[in-house]
């Protein structure tokens, strides 16, 4: 935000008799999130709402001050962060009647995107407030992988090593974006996924197959790249109480260059070449390791939610947990 853009203000008490109550989680390590940034979008909505503002301290703190929240009283609770921070938001808040929403303060902001709020934060501070208005929450679908829930995707294999690769230098992040993730991704491609990767079994209520990487999605598009759509399936939206699911087979270096075209193709999907294979309409998976090591172990492969790694696991269970939380955007 330059040193000209001003925040909307509306004064305190226009046009309603009372304020809802708003909770905004604050993630201070966001991209693109400073403390001036916050006092500035909390004044903002002061003028329309009762604000409270609370700022994460720790990995899944966000998801503790959700639960938290709950019996505070609150009419609305808002996320001022990256996806990684809706995520563990609305880990704390589904199945309860507490609509939520998001203020984009993160690198990509899938969510907001794909649900039609501004990316830039003062865009969205006003389209906060006229939310005030016309306030009309509606129900979302929410994934779930081994208990866990994620909003737009869950992504097992390469996408996931390029999450963690990228989680691991939030300065290179910082300053380099999308760049950052593709050299991320591509330098997974080489070391991890070109000889010998873990090849995992998919089976869902579509189908079966193998696979090096299996990314599940509950909206369309994937990701964003630039502004540009990054789209696998178009085949899911984020409140038809359904997932899709698309699986790489194991890529040859000769496949890379026709995949990325298709990804970055202006209306063509990844999911149209011969190596992927997209289950969509489906409401339950299963992502088991087919790889053992030397020993005789099942090798384990890394997982993201939300574009946040969570670790390595041996089994994903996958389900859709349809309309369990109400969102304002």
């Amino acid at each position: 935000m330059s040193g000209t853009e001003t925040l909307p203000v509306t004064e305190p008490g226009a046009g309603r008799r009372t304020k809802r109550r708003m909770l905004v989680i604050v993630n201070p390590y966001a991209t693109t999130v400073s403390d001036r940034l916050k006092n500035l979008v909390v004044y903002a909505l002061q003028g329309r709402y009762e604000v409270e503002a609370v700022s994460t301290e720790a990995q899944n703190h966000a998801t503790e001050i959700g639960r938290e929240a709950v019996d505070g009283g609150y009419d609305i609770v808002v996320a001022f962060g990256g996806d990684g921070t809706l995520n563990e938001v609305v880990n704390g808040l589904h199945g309860t009647d507490i609509p939520v929403s998001v203020l984009p303060g993160g690198s990509t902001n899938v969510v907001a995107r794909s649900l039609g709020i501004p990316n830039d934060v003062v865009d969205a501070t006003e389209h906060l407030l006229s939310c005030a208005d016309d306030f009309q929450p509606r129900p979302i679908d929410l994934g779930v992988a081994n208990g866990r829930r994620f909003v737009f995707a869950c992504g097992a294999g390469l996408d996931a090593t390029a999450a963690h690769q990228v989680d691991s230098h939030p300065k290179m992040k910082h300053r380099l974006g999308p760049w950052y993730y593709t050299w991320a991704a591509v330098k997974g491609f080489y070391s991890d996924y070109l000889r010998n990767p873990v090849v995992m079994k998919v089976a869902c209520d579509a189908g079966e197959t193998e696979g090096v990487t299996a990314i599940c999605q509950n909206t369309d598009p994937f990701t964003y790249f630039r502004g540009r759509e990054i789209r696998i399936s178009k085949g899911v939206e984020i409140d038809d109480g359904t997932l899709s699911l698309a699986v790489l087979h194991r890529a040859l270096q000769r496949d890379v260059p026709f995949i990325a075209r298709r990804v970055l193709g202006k209306s063509s999907t990844a999911g149209e070449h011969r190596r992927i294979d997209v289950f969509d309409g489906i409401t339950e998976g299963r992502i088991e390791s087919a790889s053992r090591d030397e020993e005789g172990n099942w090798r384990k492969f890394p997982v993201q939610l939300d574009g946040d790694p969570i670790g390595l696991h041996g089994e994903l269970e996958l389900s859709v947990d349809a309309g369990s939380i109400r969102f304002v955007s």
